[in-house]
């Protein structure tokens, strides 16, 4: 295989406008997604009682939606956990009442409606205080994350470079919160770590290709900008294929076999490694063709370096 030898000349750049209209296309259903549905908040954003319960048997989800419609539970929301046997409450939270006793009324409701044997498994409670401050850190964290980030390229990179990073890395990042917006998967904090995993594993494929692309830049006396982009992509290939791969090998497994408590970190991460790995081809690639990358932008670049470094 000439990926893994890194002798490949495959032309990535000669399909820039269809992977730019294909990134389009995803950050604007995104976007659509994300403003007309939202995310499906975790208890730990939301606050409320989270309460699982097992069954002897598969149950459909219609009965216990309307039994627990006609009680004072009329807003609970239900799920499958893992397998249909499993069942997933989540109930909004409410002043003056204990989880002990919510969780006994639930388990009366859902005996009351199964000839089945019904056991608790869990029940967890967040106040809807703790949950509006978690939300609120979660996000200003990943902000935070993001300016360092735009500060770090910024001082890395030349400008064109710089901004090409940055657009890979927000064209990941609103992907992968759309994609959880589309399919309406629980966004909990261990998706949010998933997504700030998701942007330092893109910022650090980004960096690898747009170092080459800096290196062949300089040392290519010929060939157009196109040309030279595609030898840099070429020659990381071998190296992001083999990282993707063997990441996506240990994300599989934890998606698999790691229970359904971590499914939603495995599954943002293995969408942030595959769009991850696409955005650092073609999004950072793709923006520096668009901006008009010449060679004299990386040897200005180079000098400025140089005059920094003879300073006393």
């Amino acid at each position: 295989m000439h990926f893994l030898t890194g002798k490949t000349n495959i032309d990535f750049l000669g399909k820039r406008n269809i992977a730019l209209g294909i990134s389009l296309i995803l950050i604007l259903v995104s976007i659509a997604s994300i403003y007309t549905r939202g995310l499906n908040l975790g208890i730990d954003f939301t606050g409320g009682y989270l309460i699982e319960v097992g069954y002897s048997q598969s149950i459909e989800l219609e009965p216990v939606r309307n039994a627990l419609a006609k009680s004072e539970y009329s807003d609970a929301l239900i799920q499958h956990f893992g397998t249909s046997k499993d069942v997933l409450v989540r109930i909004a939270p409410r002043e003056g009442v204990n989880s002990a006793s919510i969780s006994d009324d639930v388990l009366n409701i859902l005996k009351n409606t199964s000839t089945d044997n019904v056991e608790m498994r869990r029940i967890e409670f967040v106040g809807p205080q703790v949950g509006e401050e978690l939300r609120e850190q979660g996000g200003l964290a990943m902000l935070i994350a993001l300016f360092c980030i735009m500060i770090y390229v910024g001082l890395r990179f030349q400008l064109k470079s710089a901004v090409g990073a940055i657009m890979a890395l927000i064209h990941d990042v609103i992907i992968t919160i759309g994609v959880f917006s589309i399919i309406q998967m629980p966004f909990d904090l261990t998706v949010l770590a998933a997504l700030l995993a998701v942007i330092g594993y893109s910022l650090n494929d980004t960096v690898v290709v747009l170092d080459r692309i800096r290196e062949t830049f300089r040392a290519q006396r010929k060939g157009t900008a196109v040309e030279i982009l595609n030898i840099s992509i070429n020659s990381t290939l071998s190296r992001t294929i083999i990282t993707s791969l063997t990441t996506l090998l240990v994300l599989a497994a934890l998606f698999i076999l790691g229970g359904e408590v971590i499914h939603g970190f495995a599954f943002a991460l293995i969408i942030g490694v595959f769009i991850g790995t696409y955005s650092s081809i073609y999004v950072a690639s793709n923006s520096l063709v668009l901006m008009g990358v010449e060679k004299h932008d990386f040897l200005e670049h180079a000098k400025e370096n140089e005059e920094l470094d003879e300073l006393p």
